[in-house]
């Protein structure tokens, strides 16, 4: 079994500290980090600190590139109707399918198969949940078309500007 990390082993305050003192030094400065968890008390070396330090930096640039084309997408196709959370939902169902078809036994990355469980019913939840609310909202939609149209109507207003009125409560583009 592979030796644990020392910095996985530290108290949260002071992971947490070590965490905003790599963002703030730009994943640098590794002699003086381990310098003052020693003077905290931790005996780790700069080697160690610069191998943590490496992997949480690739995880934070996966992250803001992540949250960086999210905000993209999200710009460039607004969402009215849950498209893009549908669609990252059935992105993320595909990836832990995969994740299961390519299941190995590996000691130094072992897979929680319950989390990995309790992550698929989770997201199978979100997207019945998703639907349901769209279909919520949909019908909401026709109904108060319905009822603008049938007031309209009484009101005197044209076929025309009726139609006009409905179609932009359903969302239909003209």
């Amino acid at each position: 079994m592979a030796k644990r990390s020392k910095i996985e082993g530290l108290p949260p305050a002071v992971k947490a500290w070590l965490d905003a003192a790599l963002v703030e030094g730009n994943f640098s400065g590794y002699e003086q980090l381990a310098a003052e968890l020693k003077k905290r008390g931790f005996d780790i070396g700069k080697s160690s600190i610069h191998r943590y330090g490496s992997q949480f930096e690739e995880r934070l640039a996966t992250l803001k590139l992540a949250s960086q084309q999210a905000k993209a997408i999200v710009d460039a196709a607004p969402d009215e109707e849950g498209a893009v959370s549908e669609a990252l939902m059935r992105l993320v169902q595909e990836k832990l399918f995969q994740v299961m078809l390519d299941f190995q036994v590996d000691p130094k990355k072992p897979l929680n198969i319950a989390s990995a469980a309790k992550a698929i019913a989770e997201l199978s939840r979100a997207t019945v949940g998703q639907k349901k609310w769209l279909a919520e909202v949909r019908e909401k939609a026709r109904t108060a078309a319905e009822a603008v149209t049938q007031v309209a109507k009484k009101g005197g207003l044209s076929a025309e500007a009726v139609d006009t009125i409905r179609r932009e409560i359903l969302g239909i583009a003209g």
